[in-house]
């Protein structure tokens, strides 16, 4: 291979961790690297991912540059075989062409073939028959690649086709219409990266709204949250924990910036919930409440189960336990990874340079359904923060969701 054949073979590796090709080519629990196999469930079933390493019977070893481009940009594999949209190619179809010609360089060249068949995908009628997926792919999915804005800097290029294309963020930080189409491929549509719900996780708002969005966050802090999975007292969970550890933690300082700068450029939209920073007590009658906070149901499990780690003013410990007062994710108007940790715990991530990796436990087999709705409702409400309550039903919801994910592996 000659020096410029191995740069473009690097760079395209480089590209394959920005893009987190190898979170959903590779199976859980030691699979082989891009071999596939993995589960990715969605609201119309689970979806296999494929084997994408270069072997020629099971993988994408004959694959010319022509195929391997029209199956990223539009989800259209060699033979006419359509994708389901659980691949982003509505965000891949922005990538460059040169971005294009490394990535292929780097699967054909840099990843060891594997002649391992991935299980096939089964969904159920009429989900099952992809010659309909072409007028989904007609109807919703863009075909353009990312032109940069003439009034915009460089980096904020760089940052908003990171985040539209190679990084996809929109695939689970923008909600979905009835026909599982985002609603909004860049910052143009109002409900692009306004958060929304996958797996089970809510993927949190990228706008400034002061609220549960950016509004409040610093570029330094996103980039070192970035990095680390820690920043400005938050620490990531569910979904994002891989996605830092596998992708993030290894952009370089320039693309995170630039990352960074983009997102702090969106306005805020979708506002929900609020944080006063001036109001560090909890709320007592004089508020308007019929009783004190530390008189409730929901103050007294957080005092029990919660106030060790998180601290009795919600303020957490810095690089240790994220902090609850003013935590955009405790304010967000869809409550559904806040009750998932309570129920099921979680760690943050492991990182090359954050800090050790913290668990949390799990309450949902020593708390009620209401203790844990009145304990999110106190933490909702307390330290200044401003966000709705959370009801009993919302909790046994979910709890109900996750026991029968289970039983189904």
């Amino acid at each position: 291979m000659s020096p410029a054949d191995a740069g473009l073979v690097a760079r395209g590796k480089y590209l394959a961790i920005v893009a987190d090709c190898g979170a959903c080519h590779t199976a859980r629990d030691g699979g082989q690297p891009f071999a596939g196999g993995r589960t990715l469930s969605t609201p119309f079933g689970d979806i296999v991912s494929s084997n994408v390493t270069p072997d020629p019977a099971y993988g994408i070893g004959r694959y010319s540059y022509e195929d391997f481009a029209r199956v990223m940009r539009r989800g259209i594999a060699p033979g006419n075989k359509r994708l389901y949209p659980a691949m982003p190619y509505t965000a891949y179809s922005k990538i460059t062409d040169d971005d294009m010609r490394a990535l292929y360089a780097y699967m054909m060249h840099g990843v060891a073939p594997v002649a391992l068949p991935a299980p096939q995908t089964a969904l159920a009628f009429p989900m099952n028959q992809r010659p309909l997926i072409a007028l989904w792919q007609w109807a919703f999915a863009p075909t353009e690649v990312y032109r940069p804005k003439p009034d915009r800097d460089a980096t904020w290029n760089r940052g908003a086709y990171l985040v539209q294309g190679l990084g996809h963020c929109g695939t689970c930080h923008t909600p979905r219409g009835a026909a599982f189409q985002e609603r909004g491929s860049d910052e143009s549509s109002w409900r692009y990266l306004t958060g929304a719900v996958n797996e089970h996780w809510y993927a949190s708002n990228l706008t400034g709204d002061p609220g549960s969005g950016l509004g409040r966050v610093s570029e330094e802090a996103l980039v070192r949250f970035f990095r680390t999975g820690h920043g400005d007292g938050s620490a990531a969970y569910g979904s994002m924990v891989e996605t830092i550890e596998q992708s993030l933690q290894h952009w370089t300082d320039e693309d995170l910036r630039a990352v960074a700068t983009y997102l702090k450029s969106l306005p805020p939209k979708r506002p929900s919930g609020a944080f006063d920073a001036t109001r560090t007590a909890a709320r007592g009658p004089a508020d308007g409440d019929r009783a004190a906070d530390r008189e409730t149901i929901g103050a007294s499990v957080y005092r029990t189960f919660c106030a060790q780690c998180h601290q009795e003013d919600g303020r957490g410990v810095p690089e240790r336990y994220p902090r609850l007062a003013g935590n955009p994710s405790v304010l967000a108007k869809d409550p559904t990874s806040l009750i998932r940790l309570s129920l099921e715990g979680g760690g943050s991530p492991v990182t090359r340079t954050g800090p050790p990796r913290q668990d949390m436990p799990g309450f949902g087999q020593r708390l009620t359904d209401l203790q844990i709705a009145q304990a999110l409702t106190y933490v909702r409400g307390a330290w200044g923060n401003e966000a709705k309550p959370i009801t009993t039903s919302d909790v046994a919801k979910l709890r109900q969701a996750l026991q029968k994910d289970k039983a189904k592996r």
